[in-house]
């Protein structure tokens, strides 16, 4: 039984540790990166990694209680919200900076399609 606290224990700290490990390249891209959207990615890995392997090396390092079950809500939360809040802000970017080149990854004609739909709204 002692052995089985002491590996629950080393793993917590190594989620702990990798979480860490994480967020300190989470801040180096951030100031790295001139960027917005290379800058979004880097938060985007600092939020699913890094907080996933904290919480998770927290729920090991807290045992089977209730306190477990709401840092697992938390993780299933950050999940679910990270994601949207990537995506609002890159579409953000996209539509205000006149810069960013879009890219259509569809057959040509559809492409051709929407390049001119696009035209068309321009004129109006």
């Amino acid at each position: 039984m002692v052995i089985l606290s002491w590996l629950r224990f080393a793993l917590g700290v190594i989620f702990l540790l990798i979480g860490m490990f994480l967020f300190g390249i989470q801040i180096i891209a951030l100031f790295k990166f001139d960027y917005v959207l290379n800058r979004m990615q880097a938060a985007a890995m600092g939020d699913t990694l890094g907080i996933g392997s904290s919480l998770l090396g927290l729920m090991l390092l807290s045992g089977w209680n209730f306190t477990t079950l709401k840092l697992a809500l938390v993780v299933i939360f950050l999940w679910c919200s990270s994601p949207v809040s990537s995506h609002l802000i890159a579409r953000l970017e996209a539509v205000t900076n006149p810069d960013v080149k879009h890219r259509c990854e569809m057959p040509e004609e559809i492409c051709e399609s929407l390049e001119k739909q696009s035209q068309q709204r321009g004129e109006e």
